[in-house]
C-alpha cells in the first residue's frame, strides 16, 4: 500500500478538523496494538473508525472477521474504489456514537471485541457509551489522549483521579498497553497517546465484590462530587441540581459509611462511593 501521506496527496481526501482525524501512519505500531490487544484467529473484531486502514490491515490478518464503522463518506468511497481491504472486512458508513452495540454483538456471535484509534474529540462520549453497553462488550482496546488514559488508570488522591476513574473501577479492569508519540500520526497531534485495554467480561473481581447498587445513581453522585472538586463532598452534593439532599442528610450518610466530614471526592475509593450511594438511596 502507498503511505498515508501519499494517499492523502493523491486523492481529494484530507484530515477533517471537524472529525478530529489524526491517521496512524506506522504499520508496525498498528501490528503491535493488535498483538497487545490479544486479538485471536476466531475473533470478530469491531473497529470503530477505520480511517485509511492502517489498523484494519493487521486486524484482518489476525481475526476471522472485521466489522469496520466509519463516519467519513469520502473514506468509505475511497476504500470501495481502491479495494485494498481484505475480503474478511465489512465496511459500514456509520457514526460509532449512534451504533447499536447490542445488535452488533448479536451479529458477531459473542460480546464485542473492539479496537479503535478514535478522534480525541469524542473520547469521553465513546467511553460513556462503552459503560452504557458493558453487557454487550467483552473488551475494548482504545487509543486515547494520554491525559484521558491517565484518568482511567488513576488512583484516589491523585490529580488525575475523577469521574472516569471511579466509574471504570466500578465496571471494568483497565490495562495500559502502549505509549504512542505524536510522530506516529498524520497530521501530528500536539499530545501524546496511550492505548489501553478495557476489560468488561469476565467481570473483574473488584467490580464483582461491590455491594448491589444503582449504577445510574452512582453516576449522579460521582459527577456531583467531582463537579467542583476543591469543595468538600458535602458541599458538592448539597449544591448538585440533580440531587435532592440537604447537608444534614449527607453528613448522616457519611458518618454511617465511616467517611470523614471534610472529605473531598478525590479522597474516596470506589467502595466508599458505592457505600455512600446505598445509604443515600434508601
Amino acid at each position: 500500500m502507498p503511505t498515508i501521506k501519499e494517499i492523502l496527496q493523491n486523492t481529494k481526501l484530507a484530515p477533517l478538523k471537524k472529525l478530529g482525524q489524526n491517521f496512524l501512519v506506522y504499520p508496525e505500531t498498528a501490528a503491535r496494538i493488535v498483538d497487545l490487544a490479544g486479538v485471536k484467529s476466531e475473533d470478530t473484531i469491531l473497529e470503530l473508525g477505520v480511517g485509511l486502514g492502517t489498523l484494519t490491515e493487521p486486524l484482518a490478518w489476525r481475526a476471522k472477521e472485521v466489522i469496520g464503522l466509519e463516519i467519513d463518506r469520502g473514506i468509505i468511497d475511497w476504500h470501495r474504489e481502491e479495494k485494498q481491504l481484505a475480503a474478511n472486512v465489512s465496511l459500514r458508513h456509520q457514526d460509532l456514537l449512534t451504533a447499536d452495540f447490542s445488535k452488533l454483538a448479536d451479529e458477531c456471535g459473542h460480546p464485542l471485541r473492539i479496537v479503535t484509534n478514535l478522534p480525541y474529540s469524542i473520547s469521553n462520549p465513546l467511553l460513556f457509551k462503552l459503560l452504557d453497553n458493558k453487557k454487550s462488550i467483552e473488551w475494548a482496546a482504545v487509543m486515547l489522549q494520554k491525559e484521558v488514559a491517565l484518568r482511567l488508570l488513576a488512583k484516589p488522591n491523585s490529580k488525575e483521579y475523577g469521574i472516569l476513574s471511579v466509574l471504570f473501577a466500578a465496571n471494568a479492569r483497565v490495562v495500559n498497553l502502549l505509549d504512542v508519540g505524536p510522530g506516529q500520526f498524520y497530521p501530528r497531534p500536539k499530545v501524546d497517546s496511550v492505548v489501553v485495554k478495557i476489560i468488561f467480561q469476565p467481570v473483574p473481581e473488584r467490580a464483582r465484590a461491590l455491594p448491589p447498587h444503582q449504577p445510574e445513581f452512582l453516576r449522579k453522585i460521582v459527577r456531583a462530587g467531582f463537579q467542583q472538586r476543591r469543595k468538600t463532598l458535602v458541599n458538592s452534593l448539597a449544591a448538585a441540581p440533580l440531587l435532592d439532599f440537604n447537608k444534614e442528610e449527607i453528613l448522616h450518610a457519611l458518618t454511617k459509611a465511616g467517611i470523614k466530614e471534610k472529605v473531598r471526592a478525590e479522597d474516596l475509593t470506589i467502595e466508599d462511593f458505592v457505600n455512600l450511594c446505598r445509604l443515600l438511596d434508601n
